[in-house]
């Protein structure tokens, strides 16, 4: 079930500035980082759904191309992010 566009606009909202600005780095990884639990919950029920799981691998790894230029570009931010969202120990 993909996001619905008043949770896509909070999420934009909280970590891009503003509703519309749906192209910053900060925006797209919390925006994946919804999506991949959405699809980890799924993935928990239906664990031979082979097609989401390649989804959801395909997911991860832009996410992980994103942390890794936004690390490159913007350190602070990236700490920032990353403490927010709870993805790393």
């Amino acid at each position: 079930m993909p996001l619905t566009k008043e949770k896509t606009a909070a999420i934009f909202t909280e970590f891009g500035g503003s509703a519309t600005n749906t192209g910053s780095i900060e925006g797209q990884i919390a925006q994946l980082t919804e999506r991949i639990s959405q699809i980890s919950g799924h993935l928990k029920e239906n664990k031979k759904d082979f097609s989401t799981h390649r989804g959801l691998m395909k997911m991860v790894g832009k996410r992980k191309r994103l942390l890794t230029y936004m690390s490159k570009h913007n350190l602070t931010g990236y700490r920032q992010l990353i403490e927010k969202l709870g993805l790393r120990k």
